[in-house]
Formats: structure tokens, C-alpha cells, sequence
């Protein structure tokens, strides 16, 4: 879900319990995470940002290889190898909770009404190129955009779900679109939202626009890399 503090609502500095899976801000002394430790004896916490393990309120780093499984579905990373071989060798992965799923057709929770951009946003996910491209990070990552353009955050929330949607590794047969959802919220300036049903095709037209226009295309000759070509068309 959303990496912000269940108490402050501050999406800075923010650590989940690993006991409970709620989200705190902060470690040090007086931090909500801190008193949360001491109050309910919660002791084992993880940084959002850096992906690094904690106990309090010892306040020391947990450095221990079988945490790797959580890191990896918070982050999955995919090679150019692996990305090429993912029509070729389709294979049934099972999940922590023993149930086994097909990466790339796994659920996408429906928060209140957003049905209708979970299909699209499903059907997206299973266009090769288009695929292939958000699932590499190093592909969009260092694209430089104006100082305060929100835009780019749809950029980096698609290419995070993708990930998870494609995550050989997931602990359950589906997947939270919540922090993608928000962002979507934020960049259409409400025009598409969780808690009313959209039209699909609409969102369809302006999130690929909006994707096309943040990394670097525009409306008239030239392309964003991702569209290539096959993509190229109206936009």
C-alpha cells in the first residue's frame, strides 16, 4: 500500500513493522515507530526507502539473508535475460501462502471502484514492448524532468507494478495497484479516481498519453522510446 505513517500520514522516513505490517515514521527515540516497539513489543521494522532491516528500540541494523525473500517482492529487479525469456518459458510459480499463480496473470485488488482501471492496467501488462520496457528500471531511470513535474511519478509507479505483477517470487497470487492508483489520482487531478467507477476507455487514452508525454514524447513527430515504431501512431 501507500508508504506513509499510519499516525502521522507523513511519507518521509517511513517503517513498516514486520509484526503487524503497519507503517511508522521514523526510528529514533520519541518516533512513532520507536514507542510502537515499546508499547506492543513489535521489534523487528523495515525502512521503505532503503530497504534495510532494524530492531527496536535497540535501534540496531538486522543483517540476516533470509529477509531477502521480503526485499525482493518489495523491489523485484528482472535481467535483460530473464525479460526475453518470459513468453518463451511460461512457468507456474507458487506463493508463500502455498497457492500457486502464472507471473503476469495475477489479481489486482479492487479498492473501492477501481475495476475499471485494474483492467486496463492489466491488459498493459501483458503487451510485450510495452512489458519489456517498464520491467528493465535502468531504461527510464535517469530520464531528467522540470523541477516540481509530477508527471514522472506515473512513469515510476507503472514500472513498479509491472514488477510485481511479473514478480516470480510474490508472497500471495495477487498484487495491491494502491500506490499506483494514487498516482493516478494525483496526476489526472482527480479526473480518475478510486472511490468512483471510471470509463475504461477514457483512462486508457489518457494514461498512455500521459506515460508518452512524461518520458519525453510529444504530440507531434517526436516519439518516446517505449512507442517506438508500434506505438508510434496518433501520439
Amino acid at each position: 500500500f501507500e508508504k506513509l505513517c499510519s499516525i502521522s500520514l507523513s511519507h518521509i522516513n517511513v517503517y513498516a513493522c514486520l509484526v503487524c505490517g503497519k507503517y511508522f515514521q521514523g526510528r529514533g527515540l520519541k518516533s512513532h515507530a520507536y514507542i510502537h516497539s515499546v508499547q506492543l513489543s513489535h521489534h523487528v521494522f523495515l525502512n521503505l526507502h532503503t530497504l534495510k532491516f532494524y530492531c527496536l528500540p535497540d535501534n540496531y541494523e538486522i543483517i540476516d539473508s533470509s529477509l531477502e525473500d521480503i526485499t525482493y517482492v518489495l523491489k523485484p529487479t528482472f535481467t535483460a535475460q530473464h525479460i526475453a525469456h518470459l513468453d518463451k518459458q511460461a512457468k507456474l510459480s507458487r506463493a508463500y501462502d502455498g497457492t500457486t499463480y502464472l507471473p503476469g496473470i495475477v489479481g489486482l485488488n479492487n479498492i473501492k471502484a477501481n475495476d475499471y482501471a485494474n483492467a486496463v492496467l492489466q491488459a498493459l501488462s501483458n503487451v510485450p514492448p510495452l512489458r519489456n520496457y517498464f520491467l528493465e528500471e535502468e531504461n527510464y531511470r535517469h530520464i531528467q524532468r522540470p523541477p516540481g513535474d509530477i508527471m514522472f511519478l506515473l512513469v515510476q509507479r507503472f514500472g513498479e507494478l509491472m514488477r510485481k505483477l511479473w514478480n516470480p517470487r510474490n508472497f500471495k497470487a495477487h498484487v495491491s495497484p494502491h500506490e499506483m492508483l494514487q498516482a493516478v489520482v494525483l496526476c489526472s487531478k482527480k479526473n480518475f479516481q478510486i472511490t468512483k467507477q471510471g470509463d475504461g476507455v477514457e483512462f486508457l487514452s489518457w494514461f498512455l498519453n500521459a506515460l508518452h508525454a512524461a518520458l519525453g514524447g510529444t504530440k507531434r513527430k517526436k516519439k518516446s522510446e517505449w512507442m517506438g515504431g508500434g506505438f508510434g501512431g496518433p501520439w
